[in-house]
């Protein structure tokens, strides 16, 4: 216990140093600083954008292929139940035929 207090107070002191911002001098001008880090900001959120479109692409071109692949998949097994009802169609009927003709014998 003494030991989770310890390290939780320690990173208390850790995230406030860290949290502390520095100063600039008075005679110093700060747009200097800023301007760069503002393309590099806006040079990361347009990457990001680009990553997440390209996601989003991707995403949806598999949900594409998967509707696809459903779609063929029901055709296919709309085909094998009409061959299936064909082939109990003719069974029944071949059953009939050799009932009757085993009733005429």
């Amino acid at each position: 216990m003494k030991t989770l207090i310890a390290t939780l107070i320690a990173g208390l002191f850790a995230a406030s140093a860290f949290a502390q911002t520095a100063t600039a001098p008075a005679g110093s001008t700060t747009t200097t600083t800023t301007a760069p880090a503002a393309k590099s900001d806006a040079k990361v959120v347009k990457d990001d954008a680009k990553a997440a479109e390209k996601s989003a692409k991707a995403d949806a071109k598999a949900e594409e292929k998967v509707a696809k692949a459903n779609a063929d998949a029901d055709k296919k097994k709309a085909k094998a139940d009409k061959k299936a009802k064909k082939e109990v169609a003719e069974a029944k009927k071949d059953a009939a035929e050799d009932k009757a003709d085993a009733a005429k014998k």
